[in-house]
C-alpha cells in the first residue's frame, strides 16, 4: 500500500529466504513504480520496448508546467494524446532500461520539493548585544 510497506515486505523476503531472484526484484520495482504513480494521480502507465503512455486521472497531482517543456523540448519523444494522456518514445528495449526510462520519466513530472526556508528567531529570542 506505500513505499514502507513494500521495503519492510522485500526485507522480511530476504531475511526468510535470502537474496531474491531477478524476477523477484523485477517484481518490487514494478510495485515500487506503481505506488509511485498512484501517488502522482497517474491512473495508467504503460511502457513497451519503444513507446509508452501515462494516462492522468482527474485529480493528477502532475502540474502541466512539468509536461510542457519536455514537449516543446523533445517533441519526436514527448506528445499529448488528448487532454489525459502523454504518449513517450524512448529506447527501452530491455527490462531494467524500461524501469529506469520511467522512473526517470516520474522523477521529471513529479512535484518540485518544496525548499524549506531557515526558521527566523523571533524578536523575543533574539540576542541584544
Amino acid at each position: 500500500r506505500d513505499d514502507a510497506a513494500l521495503r519492510a515486505l522485500q526485507v522480511e523476503l530476504i531475511d526468510r529466504f535470502g537474496l531474491l531472484p531477478a524476477p523477484a526484484k523485477h517484481l518490487f520495482a514494478v510495485t515500487e513504480i506503481k505506488l509511485r504513480a498512484v501517488a502522482l494521480g497517474i491512473r495508467k502507465l504503460e511502457a513497451g520496448a519503444e513507446s509508452g503512455r501515462i494516462v492522468f486521472g482527474p485529480r493528477t497531482t502532475v502540474d502541466p508546467a512539468r509536461i510542457l517543456p519536455l514537449i516543446q523540448q523533445q517533441p519526436k519523444r514527448y506528445r499529448l494524446d488528448g487532454a489525459e494522456t502523454l504518449r513517450f518514445t524512448l529506447p527501452m528495449a530491455e527490462p531494467q532500461s524500461r524501469l529506469e526510462q520511467v522512473n526517470a520519466l516520474l522523477d521529471l513530472l513529479a512535484p518540485a520539493p518544496v525548499a524549506q526556508t531557515p526558521e527566523r528567531p523571533s524578536a523575543s529570542r533574539t540576542a541584544h548585544v
